[in-house]
């Protein structure tokens, strides 16, 4: 799947989605997903919204006034970069050979020409961003997506995304720097940068803001695990 966005508090793949679907998650989330720690859950998600407003967005508004557009499209530019790897790894996982191709092709050029990620120069030849993780190659093979989980400052998932995200991060060249200062600085430019992406869209979001988010979630994972293909609910009709 090609990809525009970033993460952010909710560990949001989830609000660019919101941007596109916001008129009817909310009114649709009684819902259909398996929210078996719905009450833990809640909980969390009060402290990553507290922790987001209280730290992360007024970061990301510092980060936004401060540092030039183009330098920010650089840094965005730098860690896309290193996630083609990951994008690459799984590509491979799931059979998708042209997208392989693709993704490493990206990952070359932009690594070389393109200053270790900071110019997608790549994009510029038809080599376009794909998007994929472990938990859509798990769910690829047939992994259930389990019942829903809000994680602590990463945010909304669920058993089969967390699983794979503990395989993201090991496929994240930065996690085996020597220096943890700078593992830790880069962690928290890489998140300052994507809550700063995200701000145009946190007004989208209304009604519960808890099932909002987590209907949101599930259904752009359903959609990145199927490439985009939905079902059609309504058959023939």
């Amino acid at each position: 799947m090609n990809r525009k966005y970033t993460g952010g508090n909710y560990r949001i793949p989830v609000l660019a989605f919101v941007a596109m679907f916001g008129l009817w998650v909310a009114p649709a989330a009684n819902a259909q997903t398996t929210d078996l720690w719905q009450s833990t859950n809640e909980g969390v998600f009060k402290f990553n919204d507290y922790f987001d407003q209280l730290l992360v967005r007024p970061a990301a508004l510092t980060y936004t006034l401060f540092v030039p557009r183009v330098a920010r499209q650089g840094i965005g530019n730098f860690f896309s970069n290193l996630d083609d790897i990951n994008v690459f790894a799984n590509d491979m996982l799931q059979l998708k050979l042209d997208a392989a191709l693709s993704d490493s092709g990206r990952f070359l050029i932009n690594s070389t020409i393109g200053m270790a990620g900071v110019f997608d120069f790549a994009s510029g030849f038809g080599l376009t961003k794909n998007e994929e993780d472990f938990g859509q190659t798990l769910g690829r093979w047939g992994v259930a997506s389990g019942p829903y989980v809000m994680l602590p400052v990463f945010g909304a998932s669920n058993l089969r995304d967390s699983f794979g995200l503990v395989l993201d991060t090991l496929f994240n060249p930065l996690q085996y720097h020597e220096r943890e200062d700078l593992k830790f600085s880069m962690f928290l430019l890489r998140e300052t940068d994507s809550r700063s992406g995200l701000l145009a869209l946190d007004d989208l979001i209304s009604g519960d803001r808890y099932l909002f988010v987590r209907e949101a979630y599930m259904q752009r994972r359903d959609f990145l695990v199927n490439d985009g293909r939905v079902e059609d609910e309504f058959g023939g009709f």
